[in-house]
């Protein structure tokens, strides 16, 4: 638990994230496992919010409710304006693609692919841009992370340091309104973790919403907002004044 006085988050008026009830029951060989458990959270335009818990405690579950990866058993989820249970899984690819970028706690480059074709691989996928424009925007959001020297190598040929950091810009590629990190630094060494926080912080400075989880208590006590979760309900808020 990190050690700082909680407080309960107020209520947001026009959240960018807005879970109420969410639920989320998996059915196992003992019997139903309930990942969730009436999850409300309200997650506004520019936050930047740690998730923290236990292995275990609904973390990976909660993002990917709200990422459209998983579908909750009960609940309503609004992101952006968006009703997420209401789209089929064609309208939600192509709304994840546009709305937000997402970091996978392993990676998830696509090895035939070099570097910089997986940062431009979002914007493919969304027709954003000119062929030119998606290479040289890559090759900047390669720079941002310290890889532009790498940028025509493949993910195999890298360290898995190095493959957290394209797998960072490639979130970044379509310039989404959220960006979803499930344990972004966990393959970082610290200076390099240091990098993709102040990027984080950059990014919340330019309007985005991050949502961020971790086990880095230390990492977790920076953000201004931090959720603790526990066998699957929040237990604890954490609101840091940063005047």
């Amino acid at each position: 638990m990190i050690g700082r006085t909680s407080v309960i988050a107020p209520q947001i008026a026009s959240a960018m994230i807005d879970l109420r009830g969410l639920t989320k029951v998996y059915e196992t060989p003992v019997g139903p496992f309930p990942a969730l458990r009436g999850i409300d959270l309200q997650i506004g335009a520019g936050e930047f919010i740690a998730v923290v818990g236990k292995s275990g405690s609904g973390k990976s579950t909660l993002i990917n409710m709200f990422t459209g990866i998983d579908h909750p058993t009960d609940g309503e989820i609004i992101v952006a304006g968006t009703r997420v249970r209401e789209l089929n899984e064609g309208k939600m690819a192509e709304w994840r693609g546009r709305t937000m970028g997402i970091v996978f706690q392993f990676f998830q480059l696509l090895p035939t692919l070099t570097l910089a074709e997986n940062v431009m691989l979002p914007m493919d996928l969304a027709r954003l841009w000119t062929p030119k424009e998606r290479f040289e925007r890559a090759c900047h959001l390669l720079e941002q992370v310290g890889l532009v020297d790498d940028a025509r190598k493949f993910p195999a040929t890298v360290s898995g340091g190095q493959q957290q950091r394209a797998a960072i810009a490639r979130a970044l590629a379509n310039d989404p309104a959220i960006v979803v990190a499930d344990e972004p630094t966990g393959n970082l060494d610290t200076q390099a973790a240091e990098a993709i926080f102040t990027l984080f912080e950059k990014s919340v400075a330019d309007g985005k919403t991050i949502v961020m989880v971790t086990h880095d208590d230390e990492l977790a006590e920076r953000a201004p907002r931090t959720v603790v979760l526990a066998e699957g309900l929040i237990v604890d808020e954490i609101i840091r004044n940063r005047a």
